[in-house]
């Protein structure tokens, strides 16, 4: 077998045996694809549930990837409107994924006037629109970062009857406190109690987050008070929102007070172990992580206990500050009470210590774990292996420890990636043996030799004349 044909087969094969049947969904696309094309209806939602044929995600798409495809705006209109009306079926509902597709299909953000052209065509059709309706041509508005236009819809609501609620109020505010338009935001939230809405939590919480990412932190901090007069009492989201904007700025210990007065109001205000967690990121990335040992002991004083992340971010901070005696200490006290398990911190510890460059220790500490039956999470066998194979240099070392991570039954969670890299480091330094080995290995777990590695490994082995390791690699690739 050819070179050329063995890598064509081994980047396709799991194509080609798949056998084309029968859908449904092809038969529903098509269906509303025709009466798309052929009413003559303006009103074309009212058309469009006599269809009948049952609407999903994969129906959906496809018909408005139909309707994009087209060069005509009037296609495209169609297309949206459908994608609304389908929006506002009791039997489907839209996730974010469709928002995504719909919006990079048409091209909202290149060309934004068909929010525009889409309300207006129902204005000229004289349609009857329900606040679902618009609710969703926000979210399309949200998915394309149109603040404008998310403004001008809401104000159309009106128009066709339908009253804007909180909801909707709140996802222009949102879009403007995502853009930095934070006037108009304030604007917005004020304007609210002129129509007898009130903001709610989530306006909130975006106002305190959008005055946060510009820095006016003042700004931020003085709502709490506007919302407190307005019988909204902040939660520890918002709380905890103002804290992570206040320790951004730098200022590491007005961060405390806060922390300090959430921990004194309590209920709904304590501190999360995220809260937590943010105060702690923040002294570790100042390069003030032993302070941030004097969070972790306010933290177990408050009952809380500290997570995956909270170690993570903590032995990080120490290890880069080359604290590493202090980070072993941190992982007796944490295991100690059970907080988070042996196994979980210090595979966190081997994964930091590969990436602050002192990879002896790391690699240390790995093969300890594997003598004491821990074992290493995903990322850190990744890692290790990567590590041995790239930048070390030391292929057959990859593969001599990555046998001693199978045999214990800790090589389920490596990528196929990590194998694709021993399998070439063995080819290229002619270990036939133990690449022969590796190859069974892949067979067995079905793993697949990735791309770019596939042409290099086959022509190697191709001119060494391996051809029944070739075939085991070929297997593999064939699942």
């Amino acid at each position: 077998m050819s070179i050329h044909l063995v890598s064509r087969f081994l980047l396709t094969s799991s194509i080609r045996h798949k056998n084309p049947k029968f859908s449904f969904t092809t038969l529903a696309v098509d269906k509303y694809w025709i009466h798309l094309e052929e009413n003559n209806d303006p009103n074309i939602e009212k058309t469009l549930t006599r269809v009948g044929a049952k609407l999903d995600t994969s129906c959906v798409k496809e018909v408005i990837k139909r309707c994009s495809s087209t060069s005509t705006n009037q296609s495209h209109i169609s297309g949206l409107r459908f994608f609304i009306w389908a929006g506002t079926q009791r039997e489907y509902k839209h996730t974010s994924y469709m928002y995504n597709i719909a919006c990079k299909l048409f091209r909202i953000n290149q060309n934004p006037n068909v929010i525009r052209d889409v309300i207006e065509a129902y204005g000229f059709d004289n349609c009857v629109l329900n606040v679902k309706s618009f609710k969703i041509v926000l979210n399309l508005c949200k998915e394309a970062r149109l603040a404008d236009e998310a403004l001008w819809v809401l104000k159309k609501m009106n128009e066709f009857k339908c009253r804007p609620d909180t909801i909707a109020y709140n996802a222009v505010i949102r879009l403007y406190c995502e853009t930095g338009r934070m006037d108009e935001a304030l604007g917005l939230m004020e304007e609210m109690s002129l129509v007898n809405l009130y903001p709610d939590m989530v306006t909130f919480v975006s106002m305190v987050k959008g005055f946060c990412d510009l820095g006016r932190i003042e700004d931020a901090s003085r709502l709490f008070k506007v919302v407190s007069q307005q019988g909204c009492s902040p939660n520890v989201v918002a709380y905890s929102v103002l804290l992570d904007g206040v320790c951004r700025v730098g200022n590491l210990e007005k961060g405390l007070d806060l922390l300090q007065e959430m921990e004194n109001q309590g209920g709904v205000c304590a501190p999360t172990v995220v809260t937590y967690t943010t105060m702690i990121r923040h002294f570790c990335e100042k390069g003030r992580s032993m302070e941030a040992l004097t969070v972790l002991d306010r933290m177990e004083a408050c009952g809380c206990a500290p997570n995956r992340v909270t170690i993570s971010t903590l032995i990080n901070g120490l290890c880069q500050e080359d604290q590493v005696e202090e980070a072993y200490k941190v992982i007796d006290r944490l295991v100690a009470v059970g907080s988070v398990s042996k196994s979980e911190c210090y595979s966190s510890l081997v994964v930091t210590l590969l990436r602050v460059n002192k990879f002896e220790e790391g690699e240390k500490v790995f093969r300890r774990m594997l003598i004491s039956d821990l074992k290493p999470d995903g990322v850190a066998c990744s890692e290790l292996l990567k590590r041995l194979c790239l930048k070390e240099k030391r292929v057959l070392d990859a593969f001599v420890l990555y046998n001693e991570i199978a045999k214990l039954e800790f090589a389920t969670s490596i990528d196929s990636e990590i194998y694709s890299m021993m399998m070439n480091g063995l080819c290229t330094g002619s270990h036939l043996l133990e690449a022969s080995k590796l190859a069974k290995m892949m067979v067995q777990k079905r793993v697949q030799l990735k791309a770019p590695y596939v042409q290099n490994v086959v022509e190697y082995l191709t001119n060494a004349g391996e051809t029944e390791l070739v075939s085991h690699i070929y297997k593999a690739n064939d699942g």
